[in-house]
């Protein structure tokens, strides 16, 4: 069978498991690792707390620092009222495409780096090829932080990660961070009549969103001045604001899901700070003069560093000569290219498909673009030996 072949199977095989992000990896990472401990690969697999999640380790060649790692995230999004032509967790083949949930986002390259790993096995590899396969990456990342931890732990200090996301394999050595927070309002619920004896959740979480709209507003004048990226400024985004009952009702609860997209570390510090004086400084104290017990808490779903656009990038330098692309380029939604550059590795995101089909009802990913991904990594073999 050809590469291509393989990688079509294994997809099939991939999209079987509904990996969703609330439910269990665990068939598909054990799926994963039968397959590459059957090609000769050391395969480690680390469990979350539940454990009903895992993160997928494999090394092909020698034990040793500076190694590649083609890496992806084995979750997926929920088709729960997507309107989706066939089974969205059974493979289609139409028109030159592969439809299926994660076919794009991003099981399709998590099947041609398998699919790679037989022919890898057989060469006489000088610098080692690490798979690495998480969880949780739709819902802030948890898997690669987690094994982020477990590399450092073993001391091993690979050189280069390849992050597999869809970008129509075009090189991607920038993206912005994304940091996710709910912030929960407590306050004293009570007769609509007499707003003094109570203490309105929705007023404070309302005005609170007033202050982030300000924020939105003054980081587009901090934007710096060579930004690449679009917008070239930090971007806050209010996600939610849930709170109260009836009409006739004081809410005594309310919450705000928000996020930010930071360009640069600085602007996410200046975010925090300003919110942590309105809620210490003025919120919290006017409510607590009618209720001692009223709060505001923020909680943190996730920050995710983002990937910094770097002079000096191998990464970049061989998915160049890899693909014959000559530019690379930066996007604004996030991946977890920073987690592995945080540990050193010089990091690029160079996949097949578009971002444009990711979390769509039939999702696809092109075979000319899975052709396109797998002539990238067949020449990669060139840098292992």
């Amino acid at each position: 069978m050809s590469v291509l072949d393989d990688t079509r199977q294994l997809l099939r095989d991939l999209i079987s498991y509904p990996t969703v992000s609330a439910d269990s990896n665990l068939g598909l990472i054990k799926y994963l690792a039968d397959h590459l401990h059957g090609c000769g690969a050391r395969v480690d697999i680390w469990h979350d707390e539940t454990g009903t999640k895992a993160n997928l380790f494999a090394t092909l060649g020698p034990e040793r620092d500076g190694g590649i790692v083609l890496s992806g995230h084995s979750d997926v999004v929920p088709v729960t009222d997507q309107d989706w032509s066939s089974d969205p967790f059974t493979m289609t083949e139409r028109d030159g495409k592969w439809y299926g949930r994660g076919a794009c986002d991003m099981k399709g390259f998590i099947a041609a780096a398998a699919a790679m790993a037989p022919r890898y096995a057989r060469m006489e590899l000088q610098r080692p090829v690490h798979f690495a396969f998480t969880y949780d990456e739709e819902i802030g990342c948890f898997g690669a932080r987690a094994l982020a931890a477990a590399l450092q732990k073993r001391d091993l200090r690979p050189a280069v990660a390849i992050i597999g996301e869809p970008t129509m394999v075009q090189i991607i050595e920038g993206h912005k961070g994304c940091h996710e927070y709910t912030t929960r309002f407590t306050g004293l619920e009570g007769h609509g009549s007499r707003p003094d004896l109570g203490v309105n959740a929705v007023e404070y979480a309302v005005r609170y969103v007033a202050k982030l709209l300000e924020l939105k507003a003054e980081l587009q004048a901090r934007a710096p001045a060579d930004s690449r990226f679009t917008p070239p400024w930090t971007t806050i985004n209010t996600g939610a604001l849930v709170g109260g009952v009836a009409h006739n009702v004081i809410p005594g609860k309310a919450r705000v899901d928000w996020e930010m997209r930071p360009v640069q570390p600085r602007d996410a510090d200046y975010v925090s700070t300003v919110l942590h004086q309105l809620c210490q400084d003025e919120l919290i104290p006017q409510m607590r003069r009618t209720h001692p017990e009223a709060d505001i808490h923020t909680e943190v779903i996730g920050e995710i560093d983002g990937l910094q656009p770097m002079d000096d990038n191998e990464a970049r330098d061989i998915v160049m000569e890899l693909t014959g692309c000559r530019h690379a380029d930066v996007v604004s939604f996030g991946t977890e290219a920073g987690i592995f550059q945080t540990l050193g590795m010089s990091v690029v995101v160079c996949g097949p498909g578009a971002i444009e089909q990711a979390h769509k009802p039939d999702e696809f990913v092109s075979i000319d673009q899975m052709s396109q991904c797998l002539g990238m990594l067949e020449r990669l073999s060139a840098k292992l030996v």
